[in-house]
């Protein structure tokens, strides 16, 4: 499906299927307080592409470390891949509200 994209898509795309921290790092950096509706959908769908385990424990690192739309971004993120305890236990700690929470 990448190979349809270019382009930041394409660089985000790419660094999600090779899922380092660093990668998540470059990824999760774009969401910032001037960041675009279409690069929140971008940073979203990349997201949703990470399978490496250290991939995936650099974006819990995130919700539970990250800026308020980070978090957001990641417990979308662990709600689509169905790993409701990380969710749930960020919640608990008041990192995320109840509607992200439930956000799928």
């Amino acid at each position: 499906m990448g190979k349809y994209f270019s382009g930041k898509v394409q660089e985000l795309i790419d660094r999600a299927n090779h899922g380092t921290g660093e990668d998540i790092d470059y990824i999760l950096g774009h969401l910032d307080a001037d960041v675009t509706l279409s690069v929140t959908r971008f940073v979203d769908y990349a997201l949703g592409l990470v399978e490496s385990d250290e991939g995936i424990e650099r974006i819990e690192f995130y919700l539970f470390n990250g800026t308020q739309i980070q978090r957001n971004y990641c417990s979308l993120s662990f709600n689509r891949r169905g790993d409701w305890p990380v969710v749930k236990k960020a919640y608990e700690q008041g990192l995320i509200d109840y509607i992200q929470a439930y956000a799928r």
